[in-house]
């Protein structure tokens, strides 16, 4: 018993045969990338809660209101209290008599949208880059830019009073040569030109900055080397310029490419009258007719959400072929 006891004094007095024991000491708690990083950067991380809260409140948020399109929605029950009728809403709108209307004339016009809006920045920007002229560089570029900041509306308005039939720039120049008028804006052949033309005129000088900043960060030396080596302008354009913007334009392209069942509601709806609306009927125009003219928010919700999940599949596989070809996408 007395050993025992001894013994039991000697462990907790941290003695034994009057040797001190060695204690174990814990390293202190190394903090986690996370935390280190948050302690590092938190002004980066301050800034970015802004615009993630604009997308969670305006943008996340509101896709679950997307189920009126499974709904026979009512305003008085409200979005959850309405009947649940499944696809009953997609039905409808597939054994549409106007279906296959709609999703042609947007096919149509977004795809002329993007083969006619698509190249045109890249040779403004080339041809500004090679511009060795300063002032005139920048008169260009002004010129080219300016009408970016126009609203849609005034743009349109603008087209209606060049494109009239009566009082238009173009009617009255068409008549000075003797040929007859032309109704524009009233034939179904001239809308897609008309649309694009002018969106094309309105949004190029502002994409064109988009690749002229891709072209300031090519690395001179190349430009240097070439010259060494004796290479024309165009030569450089083709084994330079060209090379260095593709990344950029590649993004442009997939992105354009995504939205082409998006094409504007704004321009369509105002260039549209009675006369063309064989070729001005798009499935933005019919949403809106559908959803806030005849108030049938299922309906048009349904149709929405339709024009999105395409988007997104377009999205997705251009995405990928351009991930095969080039090595590169949205998200490499």
């Amino acid at each position: 018993m007395t050993s025992n006891a001894a013994s039991t004094d000697a462990r907790l007095t941290g003695t034994v045969d009057s040797e001190p024991l060695e204690r174990v000491v814990t390293p202190p708690r190394r903090p986690g990338p996370a935390r280190k990083s948050l302690r590092h950067h938190w002004q980066l991380y301050l800034l970015v809660i802004v615009p993630l809260a604009y997308f969670v409140i305006f943008k996340y948020i509101p896709l679950t209101n997307a189920v009126i399109a499974f709904k026979d929605y009512n305003v008085i029950k409200g979005i959850w209290g309405s009947d649940w009728v499944g696809l009953r809403n997609f039905e409808a709108f597939f054994s549409n008599p106007v279906f296959w209307t709609l999703v042609g004339n947007t096919l149509l016009l977004s795809g002329y949208v993007v083969i006619a809006s698509f190249p045109v920045p890249i040779i403004l920007a080339l041809a500004l880059n090679e511009i060795r002229l300063g002032a005139f560089r920048k008169s260009v570029q002004l010129i080219t830019y300016a009408p970016y900041f126009i609203s849609t509306v005034v743009v349109v308005s603008m087209t209606i009073l060049i494109l009239a039939p009566q009082l238009g720039i173009m009617n009255r120049a068409l008549g000075a040569f003797g040929l007859s008028k032309v109704d524009f804006l009233g034939n179904p052949d001239f809308f897609r030109s008309i649309f694009v033309w002018t969106d094309v005129w309105q949004t190029a000088g502002y994409s064109a900055v988009i690749y002229l900043a891709a072209l300031a960060s090519i690395d001179t030396s190349l430009y240097e080397a070439a010259k060494v080596d004796g290479a024309s302008r165009l030569q450089k354009i083709i084994h330079i310029d060209i090379p260095g913007i593709m990344p950029t334009a590649t993004i442009i392209l997939i992105l354009a490419v995504g939205n082409i069942m998006a094409i504007g509601f704004e321009k369509a709806f105002l260039l549209q009258n009675p006369l063309n609306l064989g070729s001005s009927e798009i499935i933005s125009t019919y949403v809106y007719k559908v959803g806030l003219l005849n108030a049938d928010f299922s309906q048009a919700t349904a149709i929405g959400l339709f024009n999105s999940v395409i988007n997104l599949g377009l999205l997705l596989v251009v995405n990928f072929v351009a991930k095969r070809l080039t090595g590169g996408g949205l998200w490499s």
